[in-house]
């Protein structure tokens, strides 16, 4: 029988796969070389390294992350193993570009800011990026997007440097994934160059931002709002401090969001192992107040919008948790009470 490893953390999981395999279920965190040495495939969370250290000599023949990122995961060392690696990508899009204008409409509100007419920046265009900008074009902004690989692709038209777009957008919005490209990418040079009164927001990776100089450029900004942080889940405090909203890496806590990243983690192992009864696995949304539901915008003033918004998502209630026990980071991700996603049309 297949043995699978998998972070027990990860939702709607447990009892899928127990017909077809002997399956474990540990903290991410307590999955290393020994936990996987003989597991056929593991189910895992970005707290789980995967890497010629924790992998050498093992079983394992598939890497299933219910998650976007996969810098947790050493996929050269993986693939020249013969390792299959599946992520799930694009699986919460929707609820981070929700987490964004709660987020963004909620400290406007807070700060009697005015953004009728501002010019929102969106650093990565991909899956989150273009939900962004499509609810930014909704909501009236005028937007700015910085993807050099797609630009290269696509051609120029419809992008912009990151100099434009830093001297021009009174919003700018990280969406990257972590590579060597993007790692600090928001430093010394990127603040300096930012608009002065720019609000700034990071929800990709912690580490696309420098800290140290996003804290020195803080008076210069409007607001700060970080959800994802250096050195998780040992967050910078005095960044905790600066910040108008702070959570702990939750923006892409959707309940659809985390039964897309479930089912597309059990469709893969399920391909890669022939379990055919899986292959189009989709866990059941039975409760009708976690169903998605609809935002349209249209007419509406920013008051209006912001109300709407916060209605749907609350996101002051993750920021006040938080604050009351930054040291509970883990646990207020392991407990958290997964929202429904809104649609904005």
């Amino acid at each position: 029988m297949l043995k699978i490893v998998a972070d027990t953390n990860i939702p709607f999981l447990k009892g899928v796969l127990e017909p077809y395999a002997q399956v474990e279920y540990l903290d991410g965190r307590a999955i290393g070389r020994e936990q996987m040495a003989d597991a056929d495939a593991v189910i895992i969370r970005t707290r789980t390294k995967c890497s010629e250290e924790t992998l050498s000599g093992s079983k394992v023949q598939m890497i299933a992350s219910a998650t976007i990122g996969t810098d947790h995961i050493d996929l050269d060392w993986c693939r020249k193993a013969g390792i299959e690696v599946c992520n799930a990508e694009g699986c919460n899009a929707v609820a981070v570009a929700d987490y964004v204008f709660s987020a963004l409409y909620g400290v406007a509100s807070r700060l009697r800011l005015k953004l009728e007419g501002a010019t929102l920046g969106i650093v990565g265009v991909g899956h989150v990026g273009k939900i962004v900008e499509k609810y930014g074009r909704s909501l009236g902004f005028r937007v700015l997007c910085y993807d050099p690989p797609r630009a290269a692709a696509e051609g120029a038209e419809g992008f912009v440097s990151m100099d434009t777009l830093l001297r021009e957008s009174d919003v700018v919005t990280m969406h990257v994934p972590l590579d060597q490209s993007t790692r600090a990418m928001a430093g010394e040079e990127f603040f300096g160059r930012l608009k002065d009164g720019a609000i700034f927001i990071n929800s990709s990776r912690g580490e696309v931002v420098d800290e140290a100089a996003l804290l020195r450029a803080r008076p210069k900004l409007k607001a700060v709002i970080i959800d994802t942080w250096c050195n998780e889940p040992d967050i910078n405090q005095p960044l905790l401090n600066a910040c108008d909203i702070a959570t702990p890496h939750i923006a892409g806590y959707s309940y659809q969001g985390k039964q897309n990243g479930t089912a597309m983690a059990v469709r893969a192992v399920a391909r890669h192992f022939g379990l055919e009864a899986l292959y189009d696995f989709t866990p059941v949304t039975e409760i009708d107040a976690l169903k998605p539901v609809e935002v349209n915008v249209a007419g509406k003033n920013q008051g209006e919008v912001a109300a709407v918004l916060q209605y749907n998502y609350p996101i002051f209630t993750d920021d006040f948790l938080f604050r009351t026990d930054p040291s509970g980071f883990e646990r207020l991700r392991g407990e958290y009470n997964y929202r429904r996603e809104y649609h904005i049309i």
